[in-house]
């Protein structure tokens, strides 16, 4: 597939010339007002490289290079100039908005070079960030299993957590929403310091001894220092930290850090992690919400509004018994998936989308799985 390149020019005759001379090499897009290349661009099928004219009216070429930097980060952005604007390019340039700038008239071959090198960078550009992005999401993958699989309670946890987390990041608005779901599927990882048993006592209202506390009280710290270790992950390992941070400055860590200076996932994540132990303990979800009131200084108001607006729409949930041909992406696993031989494949509390569903499809394949499962569904899916 050929890389997409974008010409933008007031000159006609200057957008066929360049159009013919990269038409074989590119899938080359041509537009005559700046304003209307930019409602084109596509954040799901981005342009490699942008080469866009500096004189042009109603916007000049470095204001659209940098509404295009804005809309498309990753396309690298080329001026074409006349040498009354070589000042204003050169400005262009060094500002960092343009990767480089050629002179009219530009000779076909500095022309191909130039989009070539231009081209060469966007593939370098997005090839380093899927990689990234790639090692990021398999590492964090590898810890979350990693903690399922020692502390299997633990596993059970970050599945319904993070529901929670996401509804209310997003009545928040929060943009890097992907922040979120890893502070949710890493905030139990520090767990893994506990005495064996320590959750199944907090999840069933029992007393910790003294030494089950301290350790308690620890482990949103530990699981900070392990996260900060991987790439980009800092304000992440901050949110985990604030995780038994109260939003009256109560809680740990003990320092003066209290209401809206505490990072909003650690608020989040207050209110997430304390009303799964209260769902735990209580029949039906305005019981557990009711059980928070006793300790509501120590939550976020707004977020406890959000809450109470959640309270509906977890209620309409039902529990339903399906074949495996009738799983749905958003169902929830009521309870866990275990082979014939009974070895435990899939956790309770999972909510299950396409690529799970397609993973329990192998296993019934290649393991034998049971003919029906029993799921939450939300009742809008009935």
């Amino acid at each position: 597939m050929k890389p997409r390149i974008l010409l933008v020019d007031d000159e006609p005759n200057v957008l066929s010339a360049l159009r013919r001379q990269l038409r074989e090499q590119y899938e080359v897009d041509v537009q005559s007002d700046p304003a209307q290349a930019l409602k084109r661009i596509d954040k799901a099928n981005p342009y490699a490289a942008a080469v866009s004219d500096y004189r042009m009216p109603g916007m000049n070429g470095i204001e659209f290079l940098n509404e295009l930097k804005t809309l498309s980060p990753d396309t690298t952005r080329l001026m074409l100039t006349g040498y009354a604007d070589l000042d204003n390019a050169i400005r262009a340039v060094n500002d960092g908005n343009v990767f480089r700038f050629l002179t009219k008239p530009c000779e076909r071959d500095d022309l191909l070079r130039n989009v070539a090198d231009a081209v060469r960078q966007y593939e370098l550009v997005t090839a380093r960030r899927v990689l990234l992005e790639k090692t990021l999401k398999g590492s964090v993958d590898l810890l979350s299993e990693l903690t399922a699989m020692v502390n299997p309670h633990a596993g059970e946890r970050i599945n319904r957590v993070r529901r929670y987390v996401r509804y209310f990041a997003e009545r928040k608005g929060v943009k890097d929403m992907w922040r979120y779901d890893i502070a949710a599927m890493l905030c139990q990882l520090g767990t893994l310091i506990l005495p064996p048993g320590t959750l199944e006592t907090l999840e069933g209202g029992g007393e910790l001894s003294p030494e089950q506390v301290q350790m308690w009280e620890m482990h949103p710290v530990i699981a900070q220092s392990l996260v900060t270790r991987l790439p980009r992950l800092g304000a992440i390992a901050d949110m985990i930290a604030y995780q038994l941070k109260g939003f009256d400055g109560s809680g740990t860590p003990r320092d003066n850090v209290r209401e809206d200076a505490i990072p909003l996932g650690g608020r989040i994540l207050r209110v997430a992690l304390d009303y799964d132990l209260a769902r735990q303990r209580e029949d039906n979800p305005q019981k557990a919400f009711l059980s928070m009131e006793d300790n509501i200084e120590a939550y976020d108001p707004e977020l406890m509004y959000y809450l109470e607006g959640m309270l509906g729409v977890e209620a309409r949930y039902a529990i339903r018994t399906v074949t495996l041909r009738e799983l749905q992406p958003g169902m929830v696993l009521h309870e866990d998936v275990v082979s014939r031989q009974g070895a435990l494949l899939v956790r309770k509390s999972l909510e299950l989308t396409k690529d799970k569903i397609d993973r329990m499809h192998m296993f019934a394949d290649k393991v034998g799985i049971p003919e029906t499962f029993t799921v939450l569904v939300p009742e809008t899916a009935r």
